[in-house]
């Protein structure tokens, strides 16, 4: 089941967030940040958070915001985490095509994802699988936990087409 995050859903998945951020390998966040600040900036900032839950627990959670502002704000940002104990199980898939589906709601005409790192290569093909494509590269844009700098991608999907955004 997929719906929106509650603070004690946040509560119960800071242990996840706080693991993924220090590891290094996926977000670009502050491995020191504390419980406070990760929920501001994953539940406070985006204009929505879910959560995945399966069998009374939180598996999974989504953000979804604005990428840019005025001009720019018709296209939307999100980002995901998956517990490690419940990777290879669709989680991920399962939140990015409610996500899209969510988007679509809020009247955004694409997604994209600013920093998508090269060496998550589950991820990188997920989105490609979900219609997203690599459109630019930031060369070394990545300080990796285990492997150092590493390339992280831009990638972008279309959510409708020119004339339904008129």
């Amino acid at each position: 089941m997929i719906r929106e995050m509650t603070k004690s859903d946040f509560e119960s998945f800071w242990s996840v967030f706080s693991g993924v951020i220090q590891a290094q390998e996926t977000y670009a966040f502050d491995p020191d940040m504390t419980s406070d600040e990760a929920y501001h900036l994953w539940c406070e900032i985006p204009l929505k958070t879910y959560v995945f839950v399966d069998n009374g627990v939180v598996s999974g959670s989504y953000y979804i915001k604005p990428n840019g502002m005025g001009p720019g704000k018709h296209i939307c940002n999100c980002g995901y985490m998956v517990a490690d104990e419940a990777r290879g199980k669709g989680i991920a898939r399962k939140m990015c095509e409610h996500s899209q589906q969510q988007a679509r709601l809020l009247n955004f005409d694409a997604m994209q994802f600013n920093s998508v790192v090269s060496t998550n290569e589950v991820a990188v093909q997920l989105w490609q699988k979900l219609g997203f494509n690599i459109i630019g590269t930031i060369p070394k844009g990545y300080k990796h936990g285990k492997l150092g700098y590493v390339d992280s991608y831009v990638m972008h999907k279309q959510l409708r087409t020119h004339s339904e955004c008129l």
